[in-house]
């Protein structure tokens, strides 16, 4: 079973866990190396357990502790071509970290995971979303995305959680007066973030009743709400007929709880005394 643990989410770091019992992998390393090694240890974990970084792009927020985390031990990086170049041309690795290269759009076996990366709209040079998967679950990933593709809908469509951004409620970001309108433009850009409204669409076009989890991750500090955007997922999940489903929000300042991808399947005992078969449950 898949589980997923975010250690932190927002414009000041993005940094999340998804292990089995076999393999630990984290995707990006976005905060500073000091947070990474004290969230993992709070949730269970340790540096040497990792099995691999999965980065989605270059930006800063995504790749900003590989530098000290490279010193502390032997990292194996995963990236496409063109973010791999980019960030040995942009960073000074402390250790000599290797390198695994993704081809965009295919599928790769980590261990007992299998990983496929596919491109998404964003102002960085290659950037990418991931849908993670062993034999009894599926995740997909979702990270800074600017518009939603049909490609996008594709991958994601038969995840058993998901993992995306919600960035900004328009009319928070309208009325921001921090941002300047330059900057404005660029987060609601085709190739900037993700709206709640946008992300709410999405739900509505992907979802199935055994949809388990929604994070909710990259949430504005100023310019979005969490109890505002959980309530406008799970009204888009129930205009479709999808009521199971915990949708929550990522925190930026601390680790989010740990969750399991897909429903577990528990079997019944057969109750002999009313002659009843033996059932399965979901939880």
């Amino acid at each position: 079973m898949v589980r997923l643990t975010v250690l932190g989410s927002g414009s000041s770091g993005n940094c999340a866990v998804v292990s089995t019992g076999l393999t630990t992998v984290l995707i990006d390393a976005g905060l500073s190396a000091k947070q990474i090694c004290l969230r993992l240890e709070a949730a269970g974990y340790s540096l040497n357990q990792i099995d691999g970084v999965l980065l989605t792009h270059e930006h800063q927020d995504h790749t900003g502790g590989l530098e000290v985390l490279s010193g502390k031990r032997d990292l194996c990086l995963y990236a496409t071509p063109l973010t791999q170049e980019t960030l040995l041309s942009s960073l000074k690795f402390r250790g000599k970290p290797g390198w695994k290269v993704m081809s965009t759009g295919c599928a790769f076996q980590l261990q007992d995971l299998r990983v496929e990366c596919f491109p998404v709209p964003h102002d960085a040079v290659d950037p990418v979303g991931f849908v993670i998967a062993d034999d009894e679950s599926r995740l997909g990933v979702l990270s800074d995305v600017g518009h939603v593709t049909n490609l996008i809908k594709d991958r994601l469509r038969t995840s058993d959680s998901l993992f995306i951004e919600a960035n900004y409620d328009t009319q928070l970001l309208d009325a921001d007066t921090k941002r300047p309108w330059a900057t404005k433009q660029r987060i609601s850009s085709r190739h900037g973030h993700l709206s709640n409204d946008q992300a709410a669409e999405l739900l509505e076009e992907i979802a199935h009743p055994d949809l388990h989890h929604v994070v909710l991750g990259h949430l504005s500090d100023d310019c979005n709400d969490p109890d505002r955007v959980v309530k406008r997922m799970q009204e888009s999940l129930h205009r479709v007929g999808v009521r199971e489903t915990k949708v929550l929000c990522a925190e930026r300042h601390c680790g989010t709880m740990t969750v399991e991808v897909a429903r577990r399947k528990v079997k019944l005992a057969a109750d002999v005394l009313v002659g009843r078969s033996e059932q399965m449950v979901l939880f």
